[in-house]
């Protein structure tokens, strides 16, 4: 048998374009690149403008059942889908979210896609990319630093220190750092109070730069955060402390939207990084709504399973930005089908057709889910060397039964060639003019109301609890002219319930809403469910004790 090599060496093994041929395959000239080193470039604001009279092509999204905790290949299936349509004659662009060191040195791993259906250059996606990260987390950390200077000389703004709402950031994971106390060491060092850190994929200031149309729009939102409250308990905003201005000079290379290419050459814009367990889980608007004037089809992924990521892209990214998707494949892998239907992760690799068939429900959840929204979709069988005959056949059954179709997909193997049947598929469904998409809920309805309407209709819950302060928190918001915002939910990605190990598709089940949090800048209100952390932990034996610099200076164990 062959030696199957890593993700990494096959990413090492890549023959890349000069970024300038990549981007001339979807017209952007030389002169609108602005390029970081020969395989990646940002795309210039006055080209984004240029474009924005152009029709455009057709979205699809790309998003999955309940995972294992490897993930089941969205984003690897998001580049195949990408690479396959560019194979099968059409004009495509993939658009995916920037990789987070914490999960890369955590447990997940990167964000690049996988095997042979990866964007390039790998190594540098998941590290530092072009420094947008670096740039959000200053941002966020600068106006943390000024509320806390604005407080030491005076106070003008009658800040309570007890209410300020806006912790700090870091992009790693660092249990330690969820509750903190700053300024301790006396008067020089100003009020001691109570802090915290979340990672930087849950900042404001990540989902604002990937919500906001251009520069001007991100200096607005930036504006709108607000960063605490006074004693009477009216907001304070970053505006009122002139922080929105030197914040969006920090943003102003990382709002314009990266390119580089798949394994393939096809082009890929990669682009924000929002978790969707915590954040809206979606690349940026720009992005997307540059490549839809760039190609006839835009694939794009949306973290996790349908009940956050794609619940999230169609109720926040689609109505802030006004998208349209298409149609929508399900990821979904026999693995994880099998842990659905109450495998233990080390038996995941035997066969086990009747766990396939009990965790089929979960599949089945989110087909119906997907279809709420009125958008067409598929299922993509993500193909492992472990599958059976008989556990696909099952998949594929199961599927039919519900009157849709799962199609085995083999591109981390054999890259376009491994996807065209799904390629077709898609272009199928896209070109139907089946789409009739809505989001879930309308803008009127109460905040309270819309996350019930998720734990109902999405979660299959029996109703969202929570604490009369929480209550009176979103009642109070309301009251202030935010009651028309969407609602992002904060919670496991591993069970439509708030317990991770309720796997399968439970009914029945409420979902505790411990906490929420106004996200003025970036236009939703976040409710925190049951257990889940906004700064996450490491792992007893995290990835970083594998990765490593080979002797020829090259990085190994990334994946």
């Amino acid at each position: 048998m062959a030696e199957v090599k890593s993700d990494i060496e096959i990413a090492r093994g890549a023959s890349k374009k000069p970024i300038q041929e990549v981007g001339a395959k979807i017209g952007i000239p030389s002169d609108d690149l602005l390029p970081y080193g020969h395989d990646k470039a940002k795309v210039s604001a006055s080209f984004i403008k240029s474009v924005q009279d152009k029709e455009n092509g057709r979205l699809i999204l790309v998003t999955a059942i309940n995972p294992t905790p490897a993930g089941e290949g969205k984003t690897t299936t998001t580049v195949g889908l990408g690479d396959g349509l560019n194979r099968i004659g059409k004009k495509a662009v993939v658009c995916i979210r920037e990789a987070s060191l914490g999960p890369n040195f955590g447990m997940k791993g990167g964000a690049a896609g996988g095997g042979y259906a990866q964007v390039v250059p790998m190594d540098d996606m998941n590290l530092h990319f072009t420094g947008d990260f670096h740039a959000i987390t200053s941002a966020h950390n600068l106006l943390s630093a000024l509320i806390d200077n604005h407080i030491y000389w005076g106070n003008e703004l009658a800040i309570d220190t007890r209410r300020v709402a806006w912790r700090r950031v870091m992009d790693m994971n660092d249990r330690a750092l969820r509750q903190i106390v700053v300024s301790l060491g006396g008067v020089a060092n100003g009020y001691p109070r109570e802090a915290g850190f979340d990672i930087t994929v849950a900042s404001e200031v990540m989902a604002i730069l990937c919500l906001a149309r251009d520069l001007k729009d991100l200096e607005q939102r930036l504006g709108d955060i607000i960063i605490a409250y006074r004693r009477d308990k009216t907001p304070v905003f970053a505006r009122d402390l002139k922080a929105h201005r030197p914040m969006a000079v920090l943003l102003k290379d990382a709002i314009q939207p990266n390119l580089v290419q798949t394994l393939e050459n096809n082009p890929a814009f990669v682009h924000g990084g929002p978790f969707a367990n915590i954040a809206h889980g979606c690349n940026s608007v720009m992005a997307t709504s540059t490549a839809l004037k760039l190609a006839d089809y835009v694939v794009t992924e949306a973290g996790f399973g349908a009940d956050l990521g794609a619940e999230k892209f169609f109720d926040i990214k689609c109505r802030k930005a006004g998208l349209k998707p298409a149609a929508a494949v399900i990821v979904a892998t026999v693995r994880a089908l099998k842990m659905n239907g109450g495998v233990k992760k080390e038996d995941l690799g035997a066969e086990n057709v009747e766990a396939v068939k009990k965790g089929c429900a979960n599949l089945g959840r989110h087909i119906e889910n997907v279809k709420q929204f009125g958008v067409p979709a598929v299922v993509g069988i993500n193909h492992f060397h472990s599958d059976t005959e008989a556990e696909i056949q099952a998949v594929k059954d199961y599927v039919a039964s519900m009157g849709e179709e799962a199609i085995l997909c083999r591109h981390w193997a054999q890259g376009s060639a491994g996807i065209e049947e799904l390629a077709h598929k898609v272009v199928q469904l896209a070109e139907s003019g089946a789409a009739q998409f809505a989001p879930l809920y309308p803008d009127e309805l109460g905040l309270f109301d819309k996350i019930d309407t998720i734990v109902k209709r999405i979660y299959r819950g029996s109703e969202a609890t929570a604490d009369k302060s929480v209550r009176d928190q979103l009642k109070q918001w309301e009251a202030q002219g935010y009651g028309h915002l969407p609602v992002c939910m904060a919670k496991t990605q591993y069970s439509f319930s708030t317990d991770p190990n309720l796997r399968g598709a439970p009914t029945g089940h409420s979902v505790p809403v411990r906490e929420v949090r106004l996200s003025a800048g970036a236009g939703f209100v976040v409710a925190i469910c049951g257990e889940i952390m906004t700064m996450p932990g490491l792992p007893s034996k995290p990835s970083s004790e594998n990765i490593y610099l080979n002797d020829n200076g090259d990085i190994e164990g990334l994946s």
